[in-house]
């Protein structure tokens, strides 16, 4: 009997814990997912091979990905979107609404003047609007992370976060394959201004999903501040003045560090390292295929194709494992995971143009890398305080890919280096036949990015004997009001 009531009790929990999908707000947050994934390819990958196409040279369309910096500097102004209420629209929809609809009304006026301009004719206005475009879309992003933290309690941060990654994964195919279809099929102009009547789907959700509240809380060190103003006899718009930067810029810092004090470097490290070994070894990812034999439509299928699906089913068991095992705990798995699918990679370049060996190792890694995203959204989400949702998120999220972007830049030095080492590179080959002196080099880096894991896992370790759960946000979710 007991061994039934213990199988029942199972059902009910993982039940219970997969249920959490249907809830509407996740599904708000899927489509959401999609309207922040949308402009992504349209700065980055689907206008390069516009522009390609249309003559531009490699060099300036190299100088044109700068304009993808607005995604890696937003914390910059992620102050403003949490501290300004937009006049009138605001107080119709709540704050959190009132910045999302601009900012995918801004995406859209982008994608429709992009759609009628000619990269034949004059490159600036592409380039201003690309910059126009990038801003808009970093800022829907801060706006939607801000949200999706504030709509939910800390349990079900696994599945908005997966949530958002399957929104955010179809928007990639759309507006990457997509766009390229419509491109090839109609035009340009066509395959963009399609792009820009999909952002209806984001409109249609910010204006559908919960208003949050938005009450304020005490600040720690605002105390301060006024003790600060009082004594230097500040006044009227001085003292406003010094007011809203400290809770604007300032005041995100102190309540982080100070609701954990030393333990929040650790947490730093941790989102710094979490990720590591998928930006590291992403880089050379292709670069392997090709030295490999694989064809660019075996590429295509088994990494475009198949490794998406895989990534949204990591995504999707991550937010249920997140509800059944508690943040840390799935974090732990999944940087567990990460690590070993690198190790699979060091067995792919043994295995020459297999494409069951691909198809294994791609899996196996879209898996896992889905499955780790989710974890990491959800404990970063958990760690921000309502009052400064949006500029602590886009710290942490910075924070997070930043140290793999730059050790990512060494990784063709990282292969080439390996690969020249005579002894190693015979040895390695000697034992691996299907091994040449072009592929060898990726066998020990595929490795080394597999190691990079352990100090992520060290940290989560130690953070799970000394913090059993993550500690709860001095706030209670937002509710609607």
């Amino acid at each position: 009997m007991a061994d039934v009531t213990d199988e029942r009790s199972l059902t009910t929990r993982f039940v219970d814990a997969i249920s959490i999908y249907g809830e509407r707000r996740v599904f708000i947050m899927l489509l959401l997912g999609f309207s922040s994934g949308l402009p992504f390819m349209l700065v980055f990958g689907t206008m390069s091979a516009w522009l390609r196409e249309a003559g531009v040279s490699r060099t300036d369309i190299g100088l044109m990905s700068y304009v993808g910096l607005a995604y890696t500097i937003k914390f910059v102004w992620a102050p403003v979107i949490d501290q300004i209420r937009l006049p009138w629209l605001a107080d119709r929809l709540g704050k959190r609404r009132a910045w999302m609809i601009v900012a995918q009304l801004l995406v859209a006026l982008a994608l429709v003047g992009i759609s009628f301009c000619d990269p034949k004719v004059a490159l600036l206005p592409i380039a201003l609007l690309a910059l126009m475009l990038a801003f808009s879309s970093a800022t829907q992003d801060i706006s939607v992370d801000a949200w999706r933290i504030e709509a939910a309690s800390d349990e079900k941060q696994g599945a908005m976060a997966a949530a958002y990654q399957l929104g955010y994964r179809f928007a990639i195919i759309a507006s990457g394959a997509g766009a390229l279809y419509v491109a090839d099929y109609v035009s340009w102009h066509a395959a963009y201004l399609l792009m820009a009547v999909l952002m209806v789907i984001g409109i249609g959700a910010a204006l559908a999903a919960p208003r949050l509240a938005e009450a304020e809380a005490a600040i720690i060190g605002e105390a301060a501040v006024d003790a600060f103003t009082g004594r230097f006899a500040l006044h009227g718009p001085a003292k406003r003045a010094v007011a809203w930067i400290y809770r604007a810029v300032i005041a995100p810092f102190v309540d982080f560090f100070g609701q954990r004090g030393w333990r929040a470097f650790v947490i730093l490290g941790l989102i710094g390292l979490y990720r590591v070994p998928d930006f590291v070894m992403g880089v050379m990812a292709n670069p392997l295929y090709i030295d490999l034999g694989f064809s660019l439509a075996t590429i295509a299928t088994v990494v475009k194709l198949f490794g998406v699906w895989m990534t949204i089913g990591g995504a999707i068991v991550g937010g249920i494992v997140v509800v059944r095992l508690g943040i840390l705990r799935s974090m732990l798995i999944g940087a567990s995971a990460v690590a070993v699918t690198n190790f699979l990679f060091s067995w792919l370049a043994t295995r020459g143009g297999d494409v069951s060996a691909l198809t294994i190792a791609i899996g196996a890694e879209n898996f896992s890398g889905g499955f780790a995203g989710t974890c990491l959204i959800a404990y970063m989400s958990s760690l921000t305080n309502h009052e400064f949702t949006a500029t602590q998120y886009a710290l942490f999220s910075s924070a997070y890919a930043l140290p793999g972007k730059l050790l990512g830049g060494m990784s063709g030095y990282m292969v080439d280096w390996y690969g020249g080492q005579p002894w190693l590179r015979d040895l390695l080959m000697a034992h691996a036949p299907a091994l040449t002196a072009k592929t060898a080099g990726y066998v020990p880096f595929f490795v080394t990015t597999g190691l990079l894991g352990i100090p992520a896992i060290l940290l989560i370790l130690y953070l799970l004997a000394r913090e059993p759960a993550v500690p709860a946000r001095p706030d209670s979710p937002g509710h609607p009001s």
